[in-house]
């Protein structure tokens, strides 16, 4: 639930940026003669000598108490909070390394969950298998693990050895506490006969 509003949320602000800088580009790109006679007639227009204030209303702004503190306020506010968002998306990265109790020892979530991955995918009766390990704040773990069973395998026979394959993760990524997510999915069997587009 908190990776999905997570999401949610990167993907609103990715998107909302995207958008103004697009529409904030199309704007400024009709200042080229060339393109400016070739839009609609609703499209607004800027001349070559357009700007976003008038050097009037500008100079009575700068004389406004309120203004310059409140330009200054937001200006740094946008600044701050783009700069924890970017570095929230840092440290929540799978790149980043992981400390282990032994002194000195670290790991990356990526060589974890290859090495889960791995482990898996020689139990009997596992098709394929892929695994991803996501760092969560206050020495959290979040592994999923999903693993294809060839046609003729039950889960029932395969459940526990996957159980003790993400038992063995969890205590290798000790003292990080993991909450383990395993999905099982039958592997897709080859169709037989010819195949018609």
């Amino acid at each position: 639930m908190i990776r999905t509003a997570h999401t949610a949320v990167n993907r609103t602000a990715l998107g909302a940026t995207g958008l103004a800088l697009l529409l904030t580009g199309s704007w400024l790109a009709t200042t080229d003669r060339t393109v400016a006679h070739r839009l609609p007639t609703w499209w607004p227009n800027s001349g070559t000598r357009t700007a976003l204030l008038e050097p009037g209303r500008l100079a009575q702004l700068r004389s406004e108490g309120w203004w310059t503190p409140t330009l200054m306020t937001a200006s740094i506010g946008l600044t701050a909070l783009f700069a924890y968002w970017a570095f929230g998306q840092l440290r929540s990265g799978s790149g980043r390394r992981m400390a282990l109790p032994a002194p000195g020892c670290t790991v990356r979530p990526r060589a974890l969950a290859e090495a889960v991955t791995a482990r898996a995918t020689a139990v009997p009766g596992v098709a394929r298998g892929h695994a991803r390990v996501l760092p969560r704040r206050g020495r959290r773990l979040e592994m999923e693990l999903r693993v294809w069973l060839t046609p003729d395998t039950s889960p029932d026979a395969v459940l526990p050895a996957l159980r003790a394959v993400t038992t063995e993760a969890e205590s290798a990524a000790t003292p990080y506490t993991t909450h383990t997510r395993l999905r099982l999915s039958a592997a897709a069997t080859p169709r037989r006969g010819p195949h018609v587009r």
